[in-house]
């Protein structure tokens, strides 16, 4: 009886100790054995500055203290060759280190498209309303940015990727799903039709007109500042600046980004936990992850950075992401703000970075 309970405890604490060390390493039950990494830091002189690419829309990263480490992913057989670097303030600069990716193995998810003031029928609220990037002229440059950096990226990757997949707000509607393709459905072309032709319909019978600017505030005398900003804050998109209902709509995936009948849509109503189950059953555990807003969206939603981050291998494709930009013209010093400061526990990458081993 003894010998069985020591073989039985002996049994436990092995299956304890696997289990604590996968934990420890990132290691599912189901992969390969851990390797040792070498965090060997090699110094990288005159590195050129990083997200240097598309200045108009994001200000370069500039460090004096550039790093090289060794190859971190290294798919066996990986196609898609994806240098990438983070910050450590232990380390006292960036660190850059190349990655071998599987392509079947990646997914490519474009965060919160949305299809505002682009002739799908929805619009920015007058006089006073609030969406996407806030302004419409602010819109409409993250558009530009659209065209001019996610599109072609995606172009380029889809059909070598596992996945190619956009996250909108609310649910499944059933004008949506007509449209786009879901976890567990995927419409016909005659769908597609009725759903586009549905979708313009239901967007243009929306009142998009709110409430005026407040003429007149009530101010205490003692405490001025803060009655002036509870009754005219500086970011307001509820009911009396975009009308009720707005927010209700169906949002479509902009026009500005060519969507295909395989691509894939993301509803945050829904949860992670959905995508997570989606992104395995499809073999991902490699994300590439652009759109919008680094400082929102593309870190706090359904599909960003910081639930991702838990299951699978994430680069951040550092020129592909805005952020938000209030009081500027442009949105390139709020970009490299917020994705230099996601740097200091994510892999940051640029499109230019991530190739096809076989161009």
């Amino acid at each position: 009886m003894r010998t069985l309970l020591q073989t039985t405890f002996q049994l436990w604490v092995i299956a304890v100790l696997s289990v604590n060390c996968q934990s420890l390493l990132g290691q599912d039950s189901t992969d390969s054995a851990p390797r040792i990494y070498r965090n060997i830091l090699t110094r990288i002189k005159n590195p050129e500055p990083l997200l240097a690419d598309y200045p108009e829309f994001v200000q370069p990263v500039e460090e004096e203290n550039r790093y090289e480490a060794p190859v971190l992913v290294n798919d066996r057989q990986g196609e898609l060759s994806v240098r990438a670097w983070r910050f450590s303030y232990n380390a006292r600069g960036i660190i850059e280190m190349p990655n071998r990716l599987s392509a079947e193995n990646t997914a490519l998810i474009m965060v919160h498209p949305w299809g505002i003031d682009d002739g799908q029928g929805w619009k920015t609220p007058e006089p006073a309303g609030v969406c996407d990037f806030c302004t419409p002229n602010k819109s409409h440059l993250a558009a530009k940015h659209t065209r001019t950096v996610i599109d072609p990226f995606l172009k380029r990757l889809r059909g070598h990727v596992a996945l190619v997949m956009y996250s909108l707000p609310g649910h499944e509607d059933p004008i949506r799903k007509k449209l786009y393709r879901g976890f567990d459905s995927k419409p016909t072309a005659q769908q597609r039709k009725e759903g586009r032709a549905e979708l313009l319909e239901k967007l243009k019978t929306f009142d998009y007109r709110g409430q005026p600017l407040p003429a007149t505030l009530k101010l205490s005398t003692d405490r001025p500042v803060i009655d002036y900003f509870r009754q005219f804050p500086g970011l307001d998109a509820g009911p009396r600046f975009n009308n009720a209902g707005f927010w209700d709509l169906p949002i479509p995936v902009t026009k500005d980004v060519t969507v295909f009948e395989d691509d894939v849509v993301i509803y945050d109503s829904a949860g992670y936990p959905p995508l997570r189950e989606f992104l395995k059953q499809h073999g991902v555990r490699h994300v590439l992850l652009t759109g919008y807003a680094t400082d929102m969206c593309f870190c706090g939603t359904t599909a960003g950075y910081a639930n991702l981050s838990k299951d699978f291998n994430v680069f951040l494709v550092g020129d592909a992401t805005l952020a938000t930009f209030p009081a500027n013209k442009t949105p390139k010093h709020a970009t490299n703000a917020h994705i230099s400061f996601a740097s200091l526990n994510q892999l940051v990458t640029q499109v230019s970075w991530v190739k096809l081993v076989s161009d």
